[in-house]
């Protein structure tokens, strides 16, 4: 195991969107089992951490007022789990910065705990290998071990399956949620219906008609159940596909965020302006279609 490192280590926690997810199965546990291809926004909240004698949680950001640092969470279990697992004493002063609504889809608590795994490693000065850190995102969650990954991927089984995709084209999405939170117990409660085979394909597309040419070919399964609870999704979903340059829209996750595909950030900024709403959060960014490591 390394040295603890001194200074502040910050990482990004992207937003995860579900380009498709489809519902393959249901365990004899109740769980459900998925077929989905993930990417990565540059948009997402930001973790620091630095040395400290015991372990504190400050927030800030746009969100951050919603939350209770006292309050067990993703980030504090995420720290404690890490200190368990290398037997290190669990010390840092953590802040983060929450952007992303919360329940919304973007599996934001997934990130932010992912990118605690991977800050307090840096800083504790654990070595690749000292710690399974998938094994440890898997109890924390699971969207976490796909966060991790941080790049386009396949998630598979309840969300442990991660591997990556094909390179995907760079694309600008234009992120909108009606201001309503979706617990994903409610969304699979009101799901209908029988289950869809997995989609997933090996060939990298060459630009962004042939992406989403594939994804039309695909859905996203909560869809209609997240919908049956929360019908202002089709009014999102019809403002962002009237958007000009819209090349398809969906919605990702359990919801009720939506995403709107567009060839590039600035086209999706500009649609930005023309779907915004007093009680709409909407956002403008990117997604690179690589790998970041």
């Amino acid at each position: 195991m390394n040295a603890e490192v001194s200074g502040i280590v910050t990482l990004p926690a992207p937003a995860r969107i579900n380009l498709y997810l489809h519902i393959t199965g249901r365990r004899a546990d109740s769980y459900h089992e998925m077929d989905s291809l993930i990417v990565f926004s540059e948009l997402g909240d930001t973790l620091s951490v630095r040395s400290a004698s015991g372990l504190t949680l400050e927030l800030d950001g746009p969100v951050g007022e919603s939350l209770n640092a006292h309050k067990d969470n993703s980030v504090l279990r995420a720290a404690h789990l890490l200190a368990e697992a290398a037997n290190v004493p669990c010390n840092a002063a953590i802040t983060l910065t929450k952007r992303l609504p919360l329940s919304s889809g973007f599996g934001g608590s997934s990130a932010d705990a992912a990118a605690t795994l991977k800050a307090l490693s840096t800083l504790w000065g654990i070595g690749d290998g000292d710690v399974d850190l998938t094994e440890i995102a898997m109890k924390l969650g699971v969207d976490v071990p796909v966060c991790l990954a941080n790049g386009p991927a396949f998630v598979g089984g309840t969300g442990e399956e991660v591997e990556p995709a094909p390179e995907l084209p760079s694309a600008g999405l234009l992120l909108v949620n009606p201001g309503v939170a979706l617990a994903a117990s409610s969304v699979y409660g009101a799901r209908r219906g029988g289950f869809s085979p997995p989609a997933r394909f090996d060939e990298a597309p060459k630009d962004i008609a042939a992406l989403v040419s594939l994804l039309e070919e695909r859905e996203n399964d909560l869809t209609a159940a997240a919908t049956r609870l929360c019908p202002v999704i089709d009014d999102v979903l019809a403002e962002i596909s009237a958007v000009s340059g819209c090349r398809i829209a969906r919605m990702t996750g359990i919801g009720a965020t939506c995403f709107g595909l567009f060839d590039d950030a600035a086209l999706a900024e500009k649609a930005a302006s023309n779907v915004a709403r007093d009680d709409w959060w909407v956002a403008a960014t990117a997604f690179s279609g690589s790998s970041s490591g």
